[in-house]
């Protein structure tokens, strides 16, 4: 079959705000390709992820992401890696274009799965779909004390683990910080798993960032995420030189498989975190994982949007039985959460699974993307490239 069509929704809460929550809005992709229908999600910023599809040409290695994707053959997952490496050689100077093609690619595994019957983790040659212990995403609050009841919330709403991320981390004094890390370790008790997640705020300022260690190893914080830019890996490996008990933990930054290998090369991670809706989709994240693995490295998905974003995340390590540790998106926007007609929900053990269903196991609500859409235009020189499709039911 070939691939007949790709289309972009653009979704958006009536206010985004500078809340560091990417479930303010989404860029739901629809493609179409031998009478089957599949569905991703870019983790992006929508509008100019869907410019890189459609933007004209600037030069060979300058093409928009449509003309390495329209009309190819869909068959396989060799077709799907054989289109991402056009894409990558043809689109390198559309920067956005991994992230563009991401969302394209996990539709693409989402037809081919319901094609064959198949979930998507079987395609990706995993036996079976082990459970995954969710840790509740969240963020710090402006104080202590707030922090303090968002931890008690995810407690009391059966999570076992929690991530504490951004707010004001980093941006004060070391003291202040600690002091937000020993609120969460209180509300979560000795036996939760904390984790703590400060979004690059030292760029690459190795100082700074072992200023927190102290504090963070006393309140048994298991890993230190992005403490610095995705790509400072020299600093990466410093700071991990000088840690104990917690691990530094990175990845979700990286857009291609080569920057979350040389995290775990020469970044000296303990944790390798990816999202699928930036790295260029499940198959890229699948050979990050098994990198893990043959470096004794922790394989920890990425997503803090819908759950169609969270079934993707799920795909890459569904089989790794010893790698239980999940990211869950506690508490998304409305959008978020209403876009999806079915959710993945903890089990009786408190574990979530890929869903055991053709493709990525995840249907469309039609009444919400509409609610959600936001009608766009892109116009070049009379010349309309872009307009927002229909969603119909």
């Amino acid at each position: 079959m070939k691939i007949d069509s790709v289309d972009f929704f653009y979704l958006a809460m009536p206010e985004v705000t500078l809340e560091a929550d990417g479930s303010q809005d989404a860029l739901l992709v629809r493609v179409a390709a031998g009478g089957h229908v599949g569905y991703g999600e870019c983790e992006a910023a929508p509008l100019p992820s869907i410019a890189a599809f459609v933007c004209p040409q600037s030069h060979g290695a300058c093409q928009p992401v449509s003309a390495s994707v329209l009309g190819r053959e869909l068959n396989s997952p060799a077709d799907i890696a054989a289109i991402a490496a056009d894409v990558a050689y043809n689109s390198m100077d559309v920067l956005q274009a991994a992230h563009t093609f991401s969302g394209i690619e996990m539709a693409l595994w989402d037809i081919l799965g319901k094609m064959r019957g198949e979930p998507v983790w079987r395609l990706l040659g995993y036996r079976a779909s082990h459970g995954k212990t969710p840790y509740a995403s969240l963020l710090f609050g402006d104080e202590p004390q707030q922090t303090l009841e968002r931890a008690r919330d995810a407690i009391a709403r059966g999570f076992t683990a929690a991530k504490f991320g951004w707010g004001p981390i980093g941006r004060g004094t070391a003291q202040q910080d600690a002091d937000h890390f020993v609120a969460a370790r209180e509300a979560l008790g000795g036996d939760g798993v904390l984790l703590v997640d400060v979004g690059q705020i030292f760029v690459d300022d190795v100082a700074r960032a072992a200023e927190r260690l102290p504090a963070l190893e006393a309140a048994r914080v298991v890993w230190f995420e992005e403490p610095f830019h995705a790509s400072a890996l020299a600093s990466y490996g410093e700071l991990a030189s000088q840690c104990t008990s917690v691990r530094l933990a990175g990845g979700e930054g990286a857009h291609n498989v080569s920057m979350a290998r040389h995290l775990i090369d020469y970044g000296g991670i303990g944790f390798v975190q990816i999202d699928c809706g930036r790295i260029g989709g499940i198959g890229p994240a699948k050979q990050v994982a098994d990198h893990a693995v043959a470096k004794g490295i922790t394989y920890v998905n990425h997503t803090f949007t819908s759950h169609l974003a969270l079934s993707a995340s799920l795909q890459p390590f569904a089989g790794l039985a010893s790698h239980v540790i999940c990211e869950y998106p506690a508490a998304p926007k409305a959008l978020a959460v209403e876009m999806t007609g079915n959710h993945l929900l903890p089990d009786r053990s408190g574990k979530i699974h890929a869903p055991d269903a053709p493709g990525l196991g995840i249907t469309l609500d039609a009444a919400a993307v509409r609610r959600y859409q936001l009608d766009v235009e892109l116009r070049v020189a009379g010349r309309t490239l872009y307009r927002s499709p229909s969603f119909c039911d």
